[in-house]
């Protein structure tokens, strides 16, 4: 499902990213946002990025290509910055990378001419709250504006179940609260929003949640004591998804009622 690179080139951090994330060049001369296994956040932070992601692109959603990033740390050396030398040098190994969108300015609702119409709106307002994504408001955006096309990035802190996994199939189907700070959640009609629950059910299953699974590197999930082996850490996460889109009702009630108290 996913390619894998070699990192030739450490090019420049983003220093904007709260784990220091960095534009990188690899060896099929692409350019890449390069998401560090080594960063504060770890490797959790970079199976949320994968699977909510191609969650995202199975629904039709712009999201830059994800491609796994095989990172040598011999590529510290020539590297002056102190922090982001220590940053690769912890990150060999496989790292994750979002294809970069060079010119691409982020989203700002208060502006005109980055028109966005319920239908998209909705669609990513029912993502969001499916990935349990608490990232997506005024503030901190993640959407970026390409070609007069709306991408979506930075799915790092969705899925934050998997931090606990703490009665996970309950909380599966319970609502998101934070959907009333989704920053698109006033573009949205409930018509829509019924429309996007019905489009999302005919486009995920099971069997896709399996397939985007499996395509986490093992050593990602290495080390969750709860699980005694990678095939029960990877079953707990497509049991999770699963029982989330039976319970789509729920989460989508919480926006229909958000919806309601902005109109």
């Amino acid at each position: 499902m996913l390619r894998t690179v070699t990192i030739t080139r450490y090019v420049v951090p983003l220093r904007e990213g709260g784990s220091l994330p960095a534009i990188v060049e690899a060896d099929d001369d692409g350019l890449y946002v390069l998401k560090f296994r080594g960063a504060g956040q770890g490797t959790k932070a970079l199976v949320a990025e994968l699977v909510a992601g191609e969650i995202g692109r199975a629904l039709g959603l712009r999201v830059p290509e994800i491609v796994l990033c095989q990172l040598d740390p011999v590529l510290a050396r020539s590297e002056p910055d102190y922090e982001v030398r220590n940053l690769i040098k912890a990150s060999g190994g496989i790292n994750l990378g979002l294809d970069y969108l060079p010119g691409a300015v982020a989203y700002d609702p208060a502006l005109r001419g980055q028109p966005v119409d319920a239908v998209l709106a909705s669609a990513i307002v029912w993502f969001d709250a499916f990935v349990t994504n608490v990232d997506r408001t005024p503030r901190n955006t993640n959407l970026l504006v390409w070609h007069k096309r709306l991408w979506l990035i930075d799915h790092g802190a969705a899925l934050y179940i998997h931090h606990t996994w703490s009665a996970a199939l309950a909380h599966s189907r319970q609502p998101f609260a934070a959907v009333k700070q989704h920053v698109l959640l006033p573009l949205t009609t409930a018509d829509e929003l019924a429309r996007a629950d019905a489009a999302a059910h005919a486009m995920l299953s099971t069997e896709l949640f399996a397939r985007i699974v499996d395509a986490v590197p093992d050593n990602w999930l290495a080390g969750e004591a709860r699980f005694p082996t990678l095939a029960e850490h990877r079953a707990a996460y497509v049991a999770y998804l699963a029982s989330r889109l039976e319970a789509s009702a729920n989460f989508m009630e919480e926006a229909q009622h958000a919806r309601a108290q902005l109109v």
